[in-house]
């Protein structure tokens, strides 16, 4: 017999802990190598944790609710190995996706040295409060006077930002409860602020942990890149008849179903290579261009919130493979089955509205891309049809793209070119394709 350690894996150059949500597994039990063991939680996104070996679950050291650090060791697995004492050589590497803008604490360079008191505090903070507390200035009593929404009450770093934002919007305010912090004992300061009153019949509904996220990710968007949007109606006509003949046909024989989504990628992609400066992302005065073309597909997921699983080097699939890499993705993530490495490294984002009946919209931006398109619904309507012989007007099938861009680096020439040329390749689609 053997003991191997179950370790917290690396999860990003920015992530520097997680925390404990739910073991699947409960001392005592059979575990196989790669079986999913326990759910962990971090600031950016939630994931599993899988067994480095076959064996069995001998002790949890980090119960449900408690912090880990990256490394460390969070349960310890029996093994049926040649040799006894614990090794921590098994880990099992987990990348995850950057899904917050927030600039405070992204990078690989190392974190400045916590503010002096805030080691002294009796209150457990993790690592990245206590780096914002010491870049923003704020006392240890300050720190402990805030009300955590995390595990416990623990103080997470949505908390500590919105006390911030808080803090620079009314210093005088924040001042005067520095002043009766230092004069009172700290068990007599309130932990929390009196609740708000609202007026009339109304229930309040706490947002859950993805929703903060979402909400984080989209205003930082806001604020970092200036939003233009431009839109063009397309005629898909050619490619609505096509599908609708092939369809049943298509999914016989390779045993996925065939939706527009993969057609819209596949014309996406060629307007990327027609206009590879789409394909980028900003940091600070330099312009990164990427060579990968990996789309990130926004999907809706039955509690409401969105996720946006990337289908990588999309330019590498044909129309059968991106088919099924869509329904593949789209399905895991309506089941939470996503592994994080799916939801990272996108570099260009499409976003059907359509499916919700929609004609158009103006998406947001995923940072740190420039460029989201969103397909809104198609609809038959009245056209003028152009032929040799004449104008005619007929019964068409249109459809509203609308491109929103970073106005600091695409500007609306190539903007506006890049939905056009989508519009041309969805409009041009040869109603003869074989499949």
């Amino acid at each position: 017999m053997a003991e191997i350690e179950l370790i917290l894996p690396k999860m990003g150059e920015s992530v520097a802990e997680a925390t404990i949500t739910t073991w699947l597994k409960k001392e005592g039990d059979t575990i196989e190598s790669e079986e999913s063991v326990v759910e962990i939680a971090t600031d950016k996104v939630d994931s599993e944790v899988p067994a480095p070996e076959d064996g069995v679950i001998s002790k949890i050291l980090v119960q449900e609710g408690e912090v880990a650090k990256v490394g460390q060791a969070i349960a310890i697995i029996t093994t049926q190995g040649a040799s006894a004492g614990v090794s921590s050589e098994s880990k099992v590497e987990v990348k995850v996706e950057n899904t917050s803008s927030t600039p405070i604490s992204e990078s690989s360079a190392p974190a400045p040295t916590p503010a002096k008191g805030l080691n002294e505090s009796e209150k457990f903070y993790s690592p990245l409060v206590k780096n914002i507390a010491s870049k923003e200035g704020i006392s240890v009593t300050e720190l402990d006077n805030l009300s955590g929404s995390g595990s416990n009450g623990r103080v997470t770093k949505a908390d500590i930002l919105s006390y911030v934002e808080n803090k620079s919007s009314a210093p005088a305010a924040n001042a005067n409860i520095e002043k009766i912090s230092a004069t009172k004992p700290s068990q007599e300061t309130p932990k929390s602020a009196p609740s708000k009153s609202y007026s009339g019949d109304v229930e309040i509904i706490q947002m859950d942990r993805m929703r903060k996220l979402i909400s984080d990710h989209m205003v930082k968007s806001k604020h970092t890149a200036p939003h233009v949007t431009s839109f063009v109606e397309a005629d898909l006509t050619n490619m609505v008849i096509w599908r609708n003949k092939v369809k049943s046909e298509f999914e016989k024989r390779e045993g996925a179903k065939l939706t527009f989504t993969p057609l819209f990628i596949e014309a996406i992609v060629k307007a990327i290579k027609d206009f590879p400066m789409i394909n980028i992302s900003v940091d600070g005065d330099n312009i990164i261009r990427k060579k990968n073309i990996n789309i990130g597909m926004a999907a809706a997921l039955p509690s409401g919130n969105l996720i946006v699983p990337v289908i990588k080097n999309a330019d590498n699939y044909n129309l059968v493979g991106l088919a099924k890499a869509v329904n593949d993705l789209a399905n895991r993530a309506r089941n939470n089955k996503l592994k994080p490495d799916e939801i990272q490294d996108g570099t260009y984002t499409v976003t059907n509205v359509g499916s919700f009946g929609n004609v158009l919209g103006t998406p947001i931006i995923n940072q740190p891309q420039v460029a989201i398109m969103a397909t809104g619904a198609i609809i038959k309507k009245p056209a003028v049809i152009e032929t040799p012989s004449g104008d005619s007007i007929g019964i068409r099938h249109m459809m509203f793209l609308s491109h929103s861009y970073d106005h600091r680096v695409v500007d609306g020439a190539l903007g506006g070119m890049f939905v056009r040329r989508v519009a041309d390749y969805l409009e041009n689609f040869d109603i003869n394709r074989e499949i």
